[in-house]
C-alpha cells in the first residue's frame, strides 16, 4: 500500500509541533541480504523510527567503525550492487511513512554523475542524503542539484570544529544538522561525551534547524541523555547493524524491533 511520505523538513516540523525528539535508526543495505534489509526497513518504520538512514555498502568506508565496515564488506562480498540497493529502495519506500535517508560516500555519486545519480535517488523515493566524505567547501554543486530534485542533503558537524565552521555548516545543511558526538568513526561507546551538550546549545543559539546527534549512541539511556540535552533527533547505527549480523534473519528482525521500541520509549520518557 502506497503511503504519502513527508520530506525531512516536514517530518521535523510535525515532531516539533508535538515536542517530540526523532529516532533515526541506521542499517547497511544488503547485510545479511537485501530481502532482510527490506523487511528491516518496514519493521523499523512501524516500531518507532521517525526517519530511517540506509547505508550503501562501499569498499572504503572511512567514517565507519568496525561494525558497519564489516557489514559493508559482507554485503559487497555477496555481490550487492549500487543498482540493487536503489531498486530495493524504490520497491520499499512506497510502503514507508518515515522519510528515507541514504548514506553514501562521494565517489559512487561522482562516478555516476551528480545530477544523474541524485535524480535516480529522488525517483526511488529517497528524501535525504548524507555524504560523510564531502567537505563543505566542495558541497555546493551537490546541494544545488539536490534541491532541484527534491532531496535534502544533511551535512555533518564534527565535535572538534571551530565555531565559525559550525555556523557555516549549519547554514548550508538541509533538513537537519548531523552533529557527530565523538571524535573518530562510528561505533558503540559506553558513554556520550559531555561536550555534545555544549555543542547542541551552541548550534541552537545560531540556527533554528533541527539537530540530530549520532556516532557512538547505542543504548536507550544514551538516547535519553541526548534528547534531554535538547537534540531534535537521536541517530543509532552500529547497535542495529550488530543485531542484524549476530543471529538468524528471523531473530535479528525481532531484535531490531525491540531495540527500536526501547530507544523510542527512552527518548520520550
Amino acid at each position: 500500500m502506497k503511503t504519502k511520505t513527508q520530506s525531512i523538513s516536514e517530518c521535523f516540523q510535525t515532531l516539533k509541533s508535538r515536542s517530540e525528539c526523532a529516532l533515526i535508526p541506521f542499517i547497511t543495505a544488503g547485510d545479511p541480504d537485501l530481502e532482510t534489509t527490506a523487511k528491516a526497513l518496514q519493521i523499523l518504520d512501524r516500531s518507532g523510527a521517525d526517519l530511517i538512514e540506509l547505508g550503501i555498502p562501499y569498499s572504503d568506508p572511512l567514517a565507519d567503525g568496525p561494525v558497519i565496515q564489516a557489514a559493508a564488506t559482507r554485503a559487497l562480498a555477496k555481490g550487492v550492487t549500487f543498482d540493487q540497493v536503489l531498486q530495493l529502495v524504490a520497491d520499499v519506500t512506497p510502503t514507508l511513512k518515515a522519510p528515507l535517508i541514504l548514506f553514501s560516500y562521494y565517489n559512487p555519486i561522482l562516478y555516476r554523475g551528480i545530477r544523474y545519480c541524485l535524480t535516480q535517488f529522488a525517483n526511488a523515493g529517497v528524501k535525504g542524503l548524507v555524504v560523510p566524505d564531502l567537505p563543505l567547501e566542495e558541497a555546493q554543486t551537490l546541494l544545488d542539484i539536490a534541491s532541484e530534485v527534491g532531496i535534502e542533503v544533511i551535512l555533518l558537524v564534527a565535535p572538534t570544529s571551530r565555531s565559525e565552521r559550525i555556523q557555516a555548516i549549519a547554514q548550508k545543511s538541509q533538513g537537519f544538522i548531523y552533529l557527530v558526538s565523538v571524535t573518530g568513526v562510528t561505533g558503540m561507546r559506553s558513554q556520550v561525551q559531555s561536550r555534545v551538550e555544549t555543542l547542541i546549545s551552541e548550534l541552537k543559539a545560531s540556527t533554528d534547524k533541527p539537530i540530530g546527534v549520532g556516532f557512538g549512541i547505542s543504548e536507550p539511556k544514551q538516547a535519553q541523555q541526548i534528547a534531554q540535552w535538547g537534540a531534535d533527533a537521536v541517530i543509532v547505527g552500529s547497535a542495529f547493524v550488530r543485531r542484524l549480523a549476530e543471529n538468524s534473519p528471523e531473530q535479528a528482525l525481532k531484535d531490531i524491533e525491540q531495540l527500536a521500541q526501547d530507544l523510542k520509549n527512552a527518548i520520550y520518557s
